[in-house]
C-alpha cells in the first residue's frame, strides 16, 4: 500500500509542477517544478518512506522503460542511417561540454571551500 501511495505522490507532484509551471509561466518545465515540490516535501519524514519505497520500485523495474526507445529506434532505423553521423558528432560534443561545465563548476565550488578553509584557519 505504501508503494502505491509514493507513487500516488510522485505523480501529484509532477501535476502540480506542470499545473505551477503553466499558471506561472515559468521557464521551467513542469516535471522539474514537480521534482523541486517533491524535494522540498521530502523533508517531511511521513512522505518520505512511501517515496522512498516508490522509488526503489521504479529502480528495480528501470530496465522496462527503454523498451519504448529500442522499439522507436528500430521502427526509424532508416532515419539513424540517413542522419547517423550528424547525431553522433552532437552527442558527443553534447557529452563533451555537459563533462567541462560540470569539471568547471566542480572546480569553482571546490576552489571557494578551499578559499573559506583558509579564511577559516586564518581566523583562528
Amino acid at each position: 500500500m505504501s508503494l502505491l501511495r509514493g507513487l500516488t505522490l510522485l505523480l501529484l507532484c509532477q501535476a502540480l509542477g506542470e499545473v505551477l509551471a503553466k499558471l506561472t509561466r515559468a521557464p521551467l518545465p513542469g516535471p522539474v517544478v514537480g521534482m523541486l515540490l517533491m524535494l522540498a516535501l521530502l523533508n517531511w519524514a511521513p512522505l518520505r518512506e512511501p517515496v522512498q519505497q516508490a522509488s526503489e520500485g521504479l529502480l528495480m523495474h528501470l530496465s522496462l522503460l527503454f523498451v519504448p526507445v529500442g522499439v522507436g529506434v528500430m521502427t526509424h532505423l532508416h532515419l539513424i542511417g540517413e542522419y547517423g553521423g550528424r547525431m553522433l558528432v552532437a552527442v558527443l560534443l553534447s557529452t563533451g561540454l555537459g563533462l567541462g561545465v560540470t569539471a568547471l563548476v566542480l572546480r569553482a565550488f571546490l576552489n571557494r571551500e578551499a578559499r573559506r578553509a583558509a579564511q577559516a584557519g586564518e581566523g583562528r
